[in-house]
């Protein structure tokens, strides 16, 4: 009954899909395509997807936990199969590897500093406390916001670049004042610090709490684009006072507006203490295209190498998790379409990021580090084509989640009608409720301002589970599934414009409007 619904469903979408990409398709041809590109592409072959997938998918990997021995042999691995095919090393120091910090950190109260210009005093732990386990300096002016009611243009104007004293929240941190003190911060403000008035005891109670916490913190650098936090009341009112600005008992009624503190700043170096340090591998490679100009462009191809590792016990003592689809066969389609341009007689007129990130199953991880430390400009990006479980499911079809946000949707659909030897026909989204494009390391690139597709067959009986193996997987749809991706990469490489958002997903994904 499953199956015969969601196939009922996916010809409902494929019928949509194709209409939608005959109206909306962009107006460059698609590129000839030579006798050296349909050998590349057809050099990807089961056997060879086959072989590769048993390595990654292999016990001696023990899962690919983030951090683990496994991931790390694992890394090393794919590492030697893009010196083994001639690719660019993009990771650290000369290498394919770039690493990121995973460290279980606590907040460290006194090691953190404020400091105020002019008259008074501020201290960690007995005046304020930040939210979360932020580390960094921010330095800049005061202002005090008072009132109810939207954050307006004006006020934006006006807290841009400043120390925020919210005097309008009396309850702190909770739901309502986290989600203002983000908006304060997503429009500028170095700090966003709500107001409490309590008593010592529940204060204290505050502090030993959060001095308790601790929390996995990945890609730790030094530095915070802001911080929110709780300053009580009897410290910050003299303060303020002082510079002729006076701090109500309650909360200010009326709409929301902004009061400027004269000649009063404020800087702030929260500090975490580290309990346990660890890294963790992402792996990229680089092929340089061939147009002296575009070359300074680059098509990503993406997937996480990463699985959840061991668990429980089965029935028969497997203990492992492989994770083969998930996510073995998008490691491996990324691999096979490396490996099909490194071997084009003329290579693309735009170069090709190779990329395999760890720790998606922790939260994009590795993917979140790459986008906001990558070895060229994010805006030299064009697209991020992202494969994550193309190896189970239904046999002739595809799931390229995206399709609607940007050119990438229309161009696939071109491209894919140009290819029904493939027999594999790419479709929209059929689960939007689950919100799978938030959900894998695309969306990391999509943050940023990049074009991006997610090549996903869904989710299946052993996902997550110790049946994930790779003699449940379907080679031979996943090399179909290769191929189609290594000639959208091709097209996409070599077409003249690069492809363009649409304007409202662009405002709400990128702009987070």
């Amino acid at each position: 009954m499953k199956s015969r619904y969601w196939m009922s469903t996916l010809l409902c979408v494929v019928t949509a899909v194709g209409a939608a990409c005959a109206q909306e398709s962009p107006g460059d041809p698609l590129a000839v395509l030579g006798d050296g590109v349909v050998a590349a592409a057809t050099a990807i072959d089961p056997e060879g997807y086959l072989q590769k997938l048993g390595v990654i998918a292999h016990d001696s990997m023990g899962g690919r936990d983030t951090p683990s021995p496994g991931l790390e042999m694992t890394a090393a691995w794919i590492a030697s199969q893009f010196e083994r095919v001639g690719l660019l090393p993009a990771g650290d120091d000369g290498s394919y590897l770039q690493r990121y910090s995973i460290d279980l950190v606590r907040p460290d109260l006194v090691a953190s500093s404020a400091s105020v210009n002019g008259a008074g005093d501020l201290r960690f732990g007995r005046d304020l406390v930040m939210t979360g386990m932020p580390e960094g300096d921010v330095e800049g002016p005061v202002v005090m916001l008072v009132g109810v009611g939207d954050v307006t243009s004006d006020a934006i104007s006006k807290i841009s670049g400043k120390n925020v004293v919210v005097a309008s929240m009396p309850a702190g941190l909770n739901r309502e004042g986290k989600l203002f003190a983000a908006e304060l911060l997503r429009n500028g403000a170095l700090s966003a610090l709500l107001v409490v008035d309590v008593l010592d005891r529940a204060w204290n109670q505050r502090v030993d709490r959060i001095s308790r916490n601790t929390a996995v913190q990945v890609g730790r650098n030094g530095a915070t684009t802001g911080f929110s936090g709780e300053v009580r009341a009897d410290a910050i009112r003299p303060i303020l006072s002082a510079h002729g600005v006076e701090l109500g008992k309650g909360p200010a009624q009326g709409a929301l507006s902004v009061i400027d503190v004269p000649q009063l700043a404020l800087a702030l170096s929260p500090r975490v203490q580290v309990l346990d340090a660890r890294s963790a591998p992402n792996v990229a490679g680089v092929l340089e295209g061939s147009d002296p100009v575009l070359k300074e462009e680059y098509v990503v191809f993406s997937a996480h190498m990463d699985h959840i590792g061991f668990g429980r016990p089965n029935a028969e003592g497997d203990s492992i998790n492989n994770g083969a689809d998930d996510d073995a066969s998008g490691t491996t389609a990324v691999l096979e379409i490396a490996e099909a341009f490194s071997s084009l007689p003329t290579r693309p007129k735009r170069s090709m990021i190779f990329l395999l990130v760890s720790g998606e199953e922790k939260g994009l991880w590795g993917s979140a580090y790459f986008a906001d430390n990558p070895p060229v400009r994010i805006d030299r990006m064009v697209a991020d084509l992202n494969a994550d479980m193309v190896g189970r499911n239904w046999p002739d079809t595809i799931v390229a989640i995206g399709m609607e946000h940007s050119e990438l949707g229309a161009i696939l659909g071109l491209v894919n009608e140009a290819h029904p030897e493939l027999g594999m026909t790419a479709i929209d989204d059929i689960w939007p409720d689950e919100r799978f494009y938030f959900r894998s390391d695309h969306y990391n690139f999509a943050r940023k301002g990049v074009p991006v597709l997610f090549f996903f067959n869904g989710t299946h009986e052993d996902y997550h589970g110790r049946n994930d193996e790779v003699d449940r997987i379907d080679a031979e749809k996943a090399t179909r599934i290769s191929q189609l991706i290594f000639y959208l990469g091709y097209e996409l490489a070599n077409r003249v414009e690069r492809p363009k958002w649409n304007p409202e997903s662009r405002r709400q994904i990128v702009e987070g409007a």
